[in-house]
């Protein structure tokens, strides 16, 4: 796939609509920004959007793909399918945000629990009981897993996880 191309493809039918970027990121709720970066190549619209630019356009999807005009038009079996295939990666991008949401409230609320049992400044409960150089190294572990639990759920929001998915797989390719 020509990026490029496609893009280029992109912006001439946003024009035959007589249409600008602003424009046509508020039909999509996206912003312009992303609407250049689709023009120029530098990124591609998700599965999901390509199906909605295709049927915006009135064109075939393979057309935006290709970056040029065919002469058929896509038989709604195919467009079903791609359908499905976009619903399917939004419902694994939806659980994979579930479960970081989860590790996140209980990475929280463990170290809430630890800095009541352990913590050193509001004497918690077993402070005391239990060495103190034990008490720092639960309350360290504590913080350090609730920030990585936040990282990991700020990068999922970022869509970073995503990307970093795809450059895997693209290494994996190149690597054959």
């Amino acid at each position: 796939m020509n990026q490029q191309k496609t893009g280029e493809f992109l912006k001439h039918l946003r024009k035959e609509k007589g249409l600008t970027q602003e424009q046509l990121a508020e039909q999509f709720y996206v912003s312009s920004r992303t609407v250049s970066r689709w023009e120029t190549g530098s990124n591609m619209p998700d599965v999901d959007m390509l199906i909605e630019l295709a049927d915006f356009y009135d064109v075939d999807i393979r057309e935006i793909i290709d970056g040029e005009r065919k002469s058929e038009k896509m038989d709604n079996e195919t467009k079903d399918t791609l359908k499905k295939v976009a619903e399917y990666a939004k419902e694994e991008t939806k659980k994979r945000g579930e479960k970081l949401r989860t590790l996140v409230m209980g990475s929280v609320c463990l170290m809430l629990i630890s800095n009541l049992l352990f913590g050193s400044e509001h004497k918690g409960r077993l402070y005391g009981i239990v060495a103190e150089n034990v008490c720092h190294n639960i309350m360290a572990f504590t913080i350090g897993l609730s920030c990585a639990g936040l990282i990991l759920y700020a990068l999922h929001c970022l869509g970073a996880l995503d990307k970093i998915s795809q450059w895997k797989k693209s290494l994996k390719r190149n690597a054959r």
